[in-house]
């Protein structure tokens, strides 16, 4: 089953010309079934780019699914076009004035992660969201910052500034292989990261948390909080494979000193072009997260919360 997007969105024709399953609304809406209402609250710059690169890995699962993009209320993105966000995102305070609840909802990292969270401009309003999701959403799947931020708010687990930014593609190993997340997963996992902080190990034990992914250099990669109903990633499956080319060709013509991705281009060559060895497992992951939420989310949209 395909994922439901609309037709002027570029994600649209950019999945559809991969292969990927898409379809129109009015096209889903023909079908007697109901699909899966998955939001995704971008709070990257690049929004285009972000809602392609979870569209795919959303798309690629055998369900069908409805594609909601979400956008922080009073906060205006510099880096996408006014009119982008006018047409395909609705803020949370509608969303959340609606009473609409979701299967699933990711929440995305943001270029933030050196600042107290407390400073963050619209942290009061996405503490709100973390809370709502308890009664509005199945299953929350924070990103990056998203994730560290809400295991901060939920479980008050600190985040660390590093001397060095992780930065390259670093392996893990997978820590409980009977966890249906990583249902078709190696031992051993590549993961792209890109981030100058990091949580411990021992904060998340005394949280009472489940580590599923780890790596002995960059730390805690993907963890379970069974009680929020919600994991959460502190790498990037979902990046494209020039993702971290992009973040490092940037921070060289702006002369910011910064290292070359460790592990990533052939032979640590910076000339050469990188090759992606992590979708699969990309497409594991999220294929797992969707198939988790489909086999006990319920079918009455109304009763997640009750």
């Amino acid at each position: 089953m395909p994922i439901t997007l609309p037709q002027t969105l570029p994600a649209f024709d950019i999945l559809t010309n991969e292969g990927v399953m898409v379809m129109s609304p009015g096209r889903a809406a023909m079908q007697d079934i109901r699909p899966l209402r998955i939001g995704l609250l971008n709070l990257m710059p690049k929004k285009i780019q972000t809602e392609n690169q979870f569209a795919r890995l959303i798309g690629a699962t055998p369900l069908q699914i409805d594609f909601q993009l979400i956008r922080m209320t009073e906060h205006q993105t510099r880096n996408t076009a006014a009119e982008h966000m006018e047409a395909f995102y609705r803020p949370f305070a509608e969303v959340e004035a609606s009473g609409e609840k979701f299967d699933g909802l990711i929440i995305t990292g943001a270029p933030i992660e050196t600042m107290p969270f407390e400073e963050v401009t619209y942290w009061d309003e996405i503490t709100r969201i973390f809370d709502w999701t308890q009664s509005h959403v199945f299953s929350t799947f924070g990103v990056c910052w998203g994730g560290m931020a809400m295991a901060y708010h939920f479980h008050g687990i600190q985040k660390h500034l590093l001397e060095a930014k992780a930065f390259g593609c670093f392996r893990h190993q997978s820590l409980q292989p009977a966890s249906p997340y990583l249902r078709g997963f190696s031992d051993d996992v590549l993961v792209p990261v890109s981030r100058w902080t990091e949580i411990h190990q021992d904060e998340v034990d005394r949280a009472g948390l489940v580590t599923l992914i780890a790596s002995a250099e960059t730390g805690p990669c993907l963890i379970e909080d069974d009680r929020h109903h919600a994991l959460y990633v502190f790498n990037h499956f979902e990046y494209d494979s020039a993702t971290l080319k992009e973040e490092y060709d940037r921070d060289v013509a702006a002369g910011k000193a910064i290292n070359v991705p460790r592990n990533y281009y052939p032979d640590d060559d910076p000339t050469r072009m990188p090759t992606n060895r992590w979708r699969s497992h990309a497409h594991l992951l999220y294929g797992n997260w969707i198939n988790e939420i489909y086999q006990g989310t319920p079918y009455d949209l109304a009763s997640i919360g009750t």
